[in-house]
């Protein structure tokens, strides 16, 4: 067991962690490092973008950094992802800004399929189960049962309030409402303006709920979690403890950061 798991069991404050779960391993992430374990037994680390000092605190703005900075791993980091997938999920990311130029019903199942398409890129080979091992590496972080988990005597929750399930869920409805109250005449920069403005919002929300703890907005998350029983697969020690290995990884540097 990395001996920076049970370090971080005692420590009073550690930093909030977020991840992602890929075919071949696991990305764990902070608000200055983050880390990939590799199902082949390879880690790979980097830095997170730092939060622009001007913009990094403001409404909306700040959502947006914080969603890059989170994606950020997929197209810099070495061995998180190849040169064409990277390509292919820029396409993807890009292509539905395009959609505009088609009529309504071919600009929906261009939409749809692209969607589609996605969903399947992202969850295929062993994503499911190395999601779930995400999420249970995290809460192990923040229940400190870091140690107890790397053993198997304890299995955190592999369903985690800020998945990325929640949010694409949150985002859906935020992005109807915006499109039906936009008040200016329909151009070509507006399908890219209410997407960012969707991602804005909802990463606002996201965040207030997070920070309320009031159980009336948390349960704006139970179609996010629910959805996660899809998306997740209960793991095996051995893909816990991968993601625990990014984790001790992301910890041991935040702690030492010299």
């Amino acid at each position: 067991m990395p001996p920076v798991l049970d370090r971080a069991d005692a420590e009073a404050r550690l930093p909030r962690l977020g991840g992602m779960a890929r075919p071949n391993g696991v990305v764990i992430v902070s608000e200055r490092f983050w880390a990939f374990a590799g199902i082949d037994g390879s880690l790979h680390e980097g830095t997170t973008p730092s939060r622009p000092a001007l913009v990094g605190h403001v409404p909306l703005v700040r959502g947006l950094i914080r969603l890059g900075a989170a994606m950020s791993p997929l197209f810099r980091g070495r061995g998180v992802a190849r040169g064409r997938e990277r390509m292919l999920l820029a396409v993807a990311l890009v292509a539905p800004f395009l959609f505009f130029v088609l009529p309504d019903r071919l600009e929906l199942v261009a939409g749809g399929v692209v969607t589609l398409g996605l969903l399947a890129w992202l969850m295929r080979g062993r994503t499911l189960n190395l999601h779930g091992a995400e999420h249970r590496a995290i809460a192990a972080v923040e229940e400190r049962r870091l140690g107890s988990t790397w053993d198997g005597r304890t299995r955190p929750s592999r369903f985690a309030a800020r998945c990325g399930t929640n949010f694409a869920v949150l985002v859906v409805p935020v992005a109807a409402v915006a499109e039906a109250l936009w008040p200016l005449p329909v151009a070509a920069y507006t399908p890219i303006v209410l997407a960012l403005l969707s991602l804005a919002v909802t990463m606002e929300i996201w965040v207030a709920i997070e920070t309320s703890g009031r159980r009336l907005l948390r349960t704006l998350l139970l179609p996010g979690l629910g959805l996660q029983r899809l998306t997740t697969r209960e793991p095996t020690l051995a893909e816990t403890r991968l993601a625990l290995r990014a984790a001790g990884s992301v910890l041991e540097r935040e702690l030492d950061p010299t």
